[in-house]
């Protein structure tokens, strides 16, 4: 029984998906039964939300679909199915499913846990953001503000959340050669006290 309202852009999502389709209906079924939810479309995904935050959203991989709990570092989580999806992932946690059958088998326990996502938004609970002490600068940026100490000083006039993308963007290279590479391409943009995505 369905208890929130519908939205046309997640039924032309669903209507059109080639991969994952059964699960995702079943996952619609089991958030529109939370009736406190209102059902959105966002990030080309169907997403429910409360009162305008987000709470859960479907979404689809090669390997598996699964629910993305915004909050899920915050929630209880006594069955032990939140997975976090990298470790740069601070706040949302997953469950995965790969088939139809899995979703079926823990229905009750999906509403208990949308429930609780649903507490901990109603509780006004925050993640709080790692620090950019607590991150790990990679060699090649350090490096560089030995070599332009100015770009030292722009980098620390940043914000925090400028901070940790320019980290994070350097980092994720798997080869220093391409990290030295980022660093190159990042340094002007720094120096101008411009975000990675300004």
């Amino acid at each position: 029984m369905t208890n929130t309202e519908t939205n046309p852009k997640v039924e032309s999502y669903l209507s059109k998906a080639k991969q994952w389709k059964e699960e995702f209906e079943k996952l619609r079924e089991i958030a529109l039964e939370c009736d406190e939810l209102t059902e959105e479309f966002k990030w080309m995904h169907p997403c429910y939300t409360l009162d305008g935050k987000n709470i859960v959203l479907m979404h689809g991989f090669k390997e598996y679909c699964a629910l993305l709990f915004h909050k899920g570092a915050l929630m209880q989580d006594p069955d032990g199915i939140l997975i976090q999806q990298t470790e740069n992932v601070r706040s949302a946690r997953q469950i995965r499913f790969t088939n139809v059958q899995e979703i079926v088998e823990i229905k009750d326990t999906l509403k208990k846990y949308i429930d609780e996502a649903i507490k901990v938004e109603k509780a006004g609970l925050k993640v709080e953001p790692k620090k950019t002490s607590e991150l790990e600068f990679p060699e090649e940026l350090l490096t560089k503000f030995d070599e332009l100490p100015e770009l030292k000083t722009a980098f620390e006039e940043l914000t925090p959340g400028r901070q940790r993308a320019y980290v994070l963007q350097i980092s994720n290279a798997k080869q220093s050669k391409t990290r030295a590479t980022r660093v190159e391409k990042y340094t002007p943009q720094i120096l101008d006290g411009k975000g990675l995505n300004d």
